[in-house]
Parts: C-alpha cells; sequence; structure tokens
C-alpha cells in the first residue's frame, strides 16, 4: 500500500487553519531557542505566516 501513495502526487489544498498551525508551531520554537522575544513577536509572527502562507500557495498551485 505504501509503493502505491508514492507515486500519487499530494493534492489537497492547504487550508489557512494549518497554515495558522504550522505558523504558531515555528514561533513556538524561536521563543524556545530565545530568537523571539516581545519586543519583535508582531513583526516576526507576520513575516513566519506570511512565509508560510506563500509555500503553501507555491504549493497549492503544483496540485492544480
Amino acid at each position: 500500500m505504501a509503493e502505491k501513495q508514492k507515486g500519487q502526487p499530494f493534492n489537497r489544498r492547504i487550508t489557512d487553519e494549518a497554515i495558522f498551525k504550522v505558523t504558531k508551531e515555528i514561533v513556538v520554537k524561536f521563543i524556545e531557542v530565545g530568537r523571539l522575544t516581545p519586543a519583535n513577536f508582531e513583526e516576526a509572527y507576520a513575516r513566519v505566516f506570511k512565509t508560510v502562507k506563500a509555500s503553501a500557495k507555491d504549493l497549492n498551485a503544483g496540485s492544480s
């Protein structure tokens, strides 16, 4: 069964909820390693969200 799935392209759309969850996980990791502070949270979150959303858009475009 795993062999059957290898050849199939991933064709489900990436939802906004998934983008928020991925962004949250990345931001949490940045906080854990000390790369993110309350002073730069807003800017960092916006940049991470924008990057994740652009990547998801590219993936969605490629699966159409």
